[in-house]
């Protein structure tokens, strides 16, 4: 099978079972069943999926878990872009927006128990261990966002600082994401380590990637205004890198990003032209590589397989993605 056409099996598959678990009685179904359609990658399940078969399991029997783990993820984004004030994701209004503040609370404490539902339905021995790792997750994904949101209120906070806070808040779900893959596959204790190690660091280059887009993307392909990361004064690895190196007459600026006093889209500008000027843009790309590499390496020593080739494959794309 062609890898275009496995990823689109394996979509199809991911997407029909998420399908059947919105469509119920009940006004709250509706914000749900609203963000479940909003479309996404799904890069999550489908690195379980294919994490499975690189250890020799059978997608079909973990497609419960994989559902849980996009499912946790989408309970991440409702109640982030709740913290954020976000208008809108993936180009449509934000839960929030459409409804309520109080209804999309409920709706993604009800998607966090419905992933526990679905993650209940995987068959076999290890659900106690796939449980322990979800958990696990679920509780360092918190972490993170409270990281963010504590960051978010210093003027500044180290480059370290940032790698602790993107390992908790995005690298660690998809490192479960591989690891519950591995376990339900009946990989080895070897495998399964390297499949986590797999998703932390493509974690890793995918937050940076992010970073990037938010200052070279198109609002378009992102699905969210661009140079927004800047008006709010996140403490992305541009922001502390150029911070670190920026002469005087240029701090003065970047010092107002990071105390999120800046104000209109004619600073976005002058802030992104700094950042290509200082060479941050590029540092950014390096570090994506980087981490890209390392994710590679990690699953080098696994057995030479459809699935494994497509992991691989996933990690190059992250370089390149423009959405």
């Amino acid at each position: 099978m062609g890898a275009n056409k496995k990823i689109k099996v394996l979509q199809q598959a991911i997407e029909k079972k998420m399908k059947s678990l919105s469509k119920r009685e009940g006004f709250i179904y509706k914000p749900i069943d609203y963000i479940l359609t909003a479309g996404g990658k799904r890069l999550r399940p489908i690195i379980t999926l294919l994490a499975a078969e690189s250890v020799g399991g059978n997608y079909r029997n973990i497609l419960d878990a994989a559902v849980a783990v996009e499912l946790l993820h989408t309970f991440t984004l409702v109640h982030d872009d709740i913290i954020d004030n976000a208008d809108s994701r993936r180009g449509i209004e934000t839960i929030h927006k459409k409804w309520c503040t109080n209804t999309a609370i409920l709706a993604g404490d009800m998607l966090a128990g419905i992933a526990y539902k679905s993650l209940l339905k995987t068959r076999g021995d290890k659900l106690p261990e796939i449980a322990k790792v979800f958990t696990n997750a679920f509780i360092t994904v918190c972490e993170g966002q409270d990281l963010d949101i504590e960051y978010g209120k210093k003027d500044l906070i180290s480059v370290g600082q940032y790698y602790e806070m993107i390992n908790k808040k995005t690298a660690c779900l998809i490192s479960a994401a591989a690891e519950i893959g591995a376990i339900a596959g009946g990989g080895s204790k070897q495998q399964v380590t390297a499949l986590r190690n797999y998703g932390t660091n493509l974690g890793i280059a995918f937050q940076i990637k992010d970073d990037l887009l938010d200052v070279t993307g198109e609002a378009g392909k992102l699905g969210k205004p661009i140079g927004k990361d800047i008006l709010e004064g996140k403490k992305t690895i541009l922001l502390l890198k150029a911070l670190e190196i920026a002469e005087p007459d240029d701090l003065a600026l970047l010092k107002q990003v990071a105390k999120r006093q800046l104000i209109g889209n004619k600073k976005t500008e002058s802030v992104k032209k700094i950042y290509h000027r200082l060479g941050v843009t590029e540092f950014a790309r390096k570090e994506i590589v980087r981490y890209t590499l390392k994710a590679k390496r990690n699953i080098s020593g696994l057995k030479a397989n459809e699935a494994t080739g497509l992991l691989t494959d996933l990690a190059e794309k992250i370089i390149h993605r423009n959405s």
